[in-house]
């Protein structure tokens, strides 16, 4: 089984700053993961052609099941916080998990995060800048493999300091009730080994993943908890697309019922 995440920054690419559908259908093609968690998607948003990114991705990879979350509401321009009541040709942006696996129930667990701007230090700047984050999300799938089930959580943390680390240790808390093995996935905005000491769940795959062109962090992570092995070469790959690129890893499930 192969699982991916990747944070697609609304499909666009840095090469020329455009959004090519079939290039992002293409990447998803390519990437070719059974279970798939994708961050910074739009739903008829201006800026992507009004496309559907989760069902466009969905079609590409051949995932029957498939959920996308809205995060924020409204054009990049005016943002609101998602409420989960949109109507389904509202514009939207979030967070989505895809499988080719029939999920016996989905869950969506809302993360704690500041109520008000904060100051956060950006690079290159000398002093913090006021920042109002966006609300932060998970979606769970309890999925039905040929091997067994098992649980894959896909996510997109926050990038204020102390909060992603609070947002994770929430959903640690949040996911105990999951069938093992579970997986969660996702741009935890956390560099290198933080999200495994953080989190106590071990990591599948280390890879740079950030920035594209010559990443030299990792802040996309696939991390596990229960009988899971990995049995394939695993890593990160640019899909001619995003800022980040994508990391997958191949998994068998060791005898699970």
């Amino acid at each position: 089984m192969r699982i991916a995440t990747f944070n697609i920054l609304h499909g666009r690419s840095l090469a020329d700053g455009e959004v090519d559908l079939d290039r992002f259908a293409g990447a998803v093609r390519r990437l070719d993961a059974d279970v798939l968690a994708m961050q910074e998607v739009d739903r008829d948003q201006p800026r992507s052609h009004g496309a559907d990114l989760t069902a466009m991705a969905a079609a590409a990879m051949g995932a029957p099941e498939h959920r996308f979350v809205a995060t924020m509401q409204g054009t990049p321009e005016l943002w609101t916080a998602a409420t989960g009541d949109e109507q389904p040709t509202a514009s939207t942006y979030g967070i989505a998990l895809l499988s080719r696996y029939p999920v016996e129930h989905w869950r969506v667990l809302t993360l704690p995060g500041p109520q008000q701007r904060v100051p956060v230090l950006f690079p290159q700047r000398r002093r913090p800048t006021l920042v109002q984050d966006e609300q932060r999300t998970a979606v769970a799938a309890v999925i039905s493999t040929r091997e067994g089930r098992m649980s894959v959580v896909a996510t997109h943390l926050t990038f204020i300091p102390g909060w992603n680390v609070a947002q994770l240790r929430h959903l640690v808390r949040a996911m105990k009730d999951l069938p093992r093995p579970m997986v969660l996935l996702g741009d935890l905005n956390l560099a290198g080994g933080r999200p495994a000491r953080f989190s106590g769940l071990r990591p599948l795959v280390e890879a740079p993943t950030f920035p594209l062109d010559r990443p030299d962090r990792q802040l996309d992570h696939i991390l596990a908890d229960g009988p899971l092995t990995v049995v394939g070469p695993g890593g990160a790959v640019d899909l001619g697309m995003s800022d980040h690129r994508a990391l997958h890893v191949e998994v068998s499930l060791d005898g699970v019922a």
